[in-house]
C-alpha cells in the first residue's frame, strides 16, 4: 500500500484508553512509526498521536440507568464517531471495550464500508449475559482480541467471530506487582502492626461507590466488633475520591484514603484481606496475593435483567480460575452481615484463609502468555490480518 497505515480507533472509557495507548505504541514500533490514527480516546491514546473527536467523559457511562439518562448525547456521539470513521476510509477499525458505545459505531461503519477490517479489543461478556451477542457480532466484527484465556472457546461455542487470546494487561505487570514493598505505605500511614489491615475498593465509578459505601462501611464495623481494631486503607481514583470521602462520613471505622498507582499496589500488598467491588481489581488483588471478598450491587434496571446472566461467577479472578475461589456477594446478598462473615473467615488463620492463599498462587500462571506482551500480541494479530488482506 502507499502512504501510512490508517487506523480508526474508538475507546469508550479510561481503561480502554490505556489499552488503546499501549496498542498504538506497539503498532508504531512494528511499522516504524508509519501509521496515522484517528478516532476517540483519552490522554493515553492522545499521547501516541490521536486527536480525539470529543472527550471520553462524554461517553464513559455504565449501567442501563446511567445510559438512559445520557442517551441523547450518547446517540449523538455514536453518530458523530461513525461518520468520522466512514469519512476516514481507514485500513482497519479497532473498537476497544465499552460495547454499548463502540459496537453501534462498528455496525454503522460496516454498513457503509463493508470491506474494512474491524477488530474488537476486549470481548463483551457474552459468557456472562446475552450470549446471543456473540453470533450477532459476526456481522460487524472480523476478529476479537480477548483478554481472558477462556474467551476463544466461548466465542467458538456460541458461533461468534474469530477470537484470539492476546493476554490480559496485568500479564505485563505480574513481577512488578508481586515485588511491591508495602513498608513505605505502612510507615506513611502509621498502620498498627498488631492490627489486621483491610484494603477496601468500592469501585472506580460514582454509581458503584454510591451503592457500596454503606454496606462496606457497616460490614467493617461488624468485623471490628469481632476481631478488634482494623487498619483500613481505601485506594481511590481521583474522579471518585470526593464521593468516597463523603461516604466515609457515615462510617464508624476510621479509614485512610490514598491516591496513585504506587500507593494502590502497596495497599494491596499491605492487606491481610480486601473487600472489593467486582471488576478488574479482583484480578489485580489476586496477582498481588491478597485474599478477598467481592461484593457488588447494580441499579434497579440491571437487577431486573439478571435472568439473562449465564455465568456461574461474576468476579474475574474466579472466572480465570474456573471456580468460586473467592466469595461473591451480589445484589441482595451484598449485605453488611454477609460481607462481614466472609471477611472474618479470611482474616483469621484457618482452612478458609489457607484455601484462598492456595488459589491466589494459581492466578498469575493463568494470565501469563509466552514471548509477547499483550499489547504486542494484539498488534501482531491486527497487522497479520491486514497483511493477509493486502492492506500492509
Amino acid at each position: 500500500m502507499s502512504g501510512p497505515l490508517r487506523l480508526f480507533l474508538v475507546a469508550g472509557e479510561h481503561s480502554g484508553d490505556a489499552l488503546g495507548g499501549r496498542l498504538m505504541r506497539a503498532i508504531q514500533a512494528r511499522e516504524g512509526g508509519d501509521v496515522s490514527f484517528a478516532g476517540v480516546g483519552g490522554p493515553e491514546m492522545e499521547a501516541e498521536g490521536l486527536r480525539s473527536l470529543f472527550p471520553l467523559s462524554d461517553v464513559a457511562v455504565m449501567g442501563p440507568l446511567a445510559i438512559l439518562k445520557r442517551l441523547p448525547r450518547l446517540v449523538r456521539r455514536i453518530n458523530e464517531a461513525a461518520a468520522a470513521g466512514i469519512a476516514a476510509k481507514p485500513d482497519a477499525v479497532v473498537i476497544i471495550d465499552s460495547p454499548e458505545f463502540t459496537h453501534p459505531i462498528a455496525r454503522r461503519i460496516r454498513r457503509r464500508l463493508p470491506d474494512v477490517a474491524i477488530f474488537d479489543y476486549v470481548s463483551p461478556s457474552v459468557w456472562a449475559w446475552r450470549p446471543g451477542r456473540a453470533t450477532r457480532m459476526r456481522v460487524y466484527v472480523d476478529h476479537v482480541l480477548a483478554l481472558l484465556p477462556f474467551e476463544p472457546e466461548v466465542h467458538q461455542r456460541l458461533g461468534g467471530p474469530r477470537c484470539t487470546y492476546v493476554g490480559h494487561p496485568l500479564a505485563e505487570r505480574l513481577d512488578e506487582i508481586a515485588s511491591v514493598d508495602a513498608g513505605p505505605l505502612r510507615a506513611e500511614l502509621g498502620l498498627d502492626p498488631a492490627a489486621k489491615t483491610v484494603t477496601v475498593l468500592p469501585g472506580s465509578r460514582r454509581s458503584e461507590v454510591e451503592r457500596l459505601m454503606q454496606p462496606f462501611g457497616e460490614a467493617l464495623a461488624r468485623v471490628e466488633a469481632h476481631v478488634g481494631a482494623l487498619n483500613v486503607v481505601i485506594p481511590a481514583v481521583d474522579h471518585v475520591r470526593a464521593v468516597i470521602e463523603q461516604g466515609l462520613g457515615a462510617w464508624s471505622v476510621r479509614a485512610h484514603v490514598v491516591s496513585g498507582e504506587a500507593r494502590k499496589l502497596m495497599a494491596f500488598r499491605a492487606a491481610d484481606a480486601a473487600l472489593a467491588a467486582s471488576g478488574t481489581v479482583t484480578l489485580e488483588l489476586a496477582v498481588a496475593g491478597t485474599p478477598m471478598v467481592v461484593g457488588y450491587r447494580v441499579d434497579a434496571v440491571a437487577a431486573r435483567l439478571q435472568f439473562l446472566v449465564k455465568t456461574p461467577h461474576f468476579a474475574l479472578s474466579n472466572l480465570v480460575l474456573g471456580e468460586r475461589a473467592f466469595p461473591e456477594l451480589m445484589q441482595d446478598d451484598c449485605t453488611a452481615e454477609k460481607l462481614a462473615e466472609a471477611l472474618v473467615g479470611i482474616l483469621q488463620e484457618g482452612p478458609v484463609r489457607s484455601a484462598q492463599l492456595a488459589h491466589l498462587r494459581d492466578v498469575p500462571g493463568r494470565l501469563r502468555i509466552e514471548e509477547h506482551s499483550p499489547s504486542a500480541a494484539a498488534a501482531d494479530v491486527i497487522l497479520r490480518a491486514l497483511r493477509d488482506r493486502g492492506a500492509v
